[in-house]
């Protein structure tokens, strides 16, 4: 019995060895037209194989690509696209930089320092509107976070750290109600809730 591990390598496995095969068949024609021919006809049956993708043309070049590939550049036949360098397939890829902002308070998440940073930019009402704004979305947050009571007192001090003790709320500033917030997210889980069961519904009835 022979096991796929004593068997050649395949360059690309998803294509089989029965392609592999072919490949390796038309690499071994002298005769130029020959292998024109049974190059054309290997790409075909490439394509068979995910026929939806088989007139995208992006797709197409994806396939001469892998043929070159799997022929280790062998083949020197009429494409309609360039041969991909074997120096570009050696490449590593550029290594991706991590995000670095900081964020205090994971809890409050991106969008709340980003708004800070827009009200640091503004002056006058703009300004005390938006800090107000960003104070409830805090609480919001938090509440969602952590469904515990939360200290007004300590969104105010978080305001403050967050914003390096440039944005301070008002004295007499009227955060939401934590009960409205909590409401607020109860109906909507609600709301989920009650479309899953109508959904349910409908497709016991049928």
């Amino acid at each position: 019995m022979e096991y796929n591990t004593e068997r050649e390598h395949l360059i690309i496995p998803e294509y089989g060895r029965h392609v592999q095969r072919m490949i390796n068949h038309a690499t071994s024609l002298s005769d130029k037209a020959e292998q024109q021919k049974c190059v054309d006809a290997i790409i075909a049956f490439m394509g068979q194989m995910n026929p939806h993708f088989r007139d995208v043309k992006e797709f197409t070049h994806k396939l001469w690509d892998h043929l070159h590939i799997m022929s280790d550049f062998k083949l020197e036949i009429d494409s309609p696209y360039q041969k991909p360098a074997m120096e570009k397939l050696a490449e590593r890829p550029e290594k991706m930089i991590y995000p670095g902002n900081k964020i205090k308070f994971s809890y409050y998440g991106n969008t709340v320092q980003t708004m800070i940073e827009s009200a640091l930019k503004m002056e006058g009402d703009e300004k005390e509107i938006l800090t107000g704004m960003i104070a409830n979305q805090m609480k919001k947050s938090y509440i969602l976070f952590n469904e515990s009571s939360v200290d007004n007192n300590m969104i105010r001090l978080h305001l403050k750290q967050m914003s390096n003790n440039k944005l301070i709320l008002s004295s007499d500033f009227e955060f939401i109600r934590s009960a409205s917030v909590r409401q607020g997210a109860g109906n909507s889980s609600s709301k989920k809730t009650n479309s899953k069961k109508k959904n349910y519904k409908k497709n016991y009835k049928q």
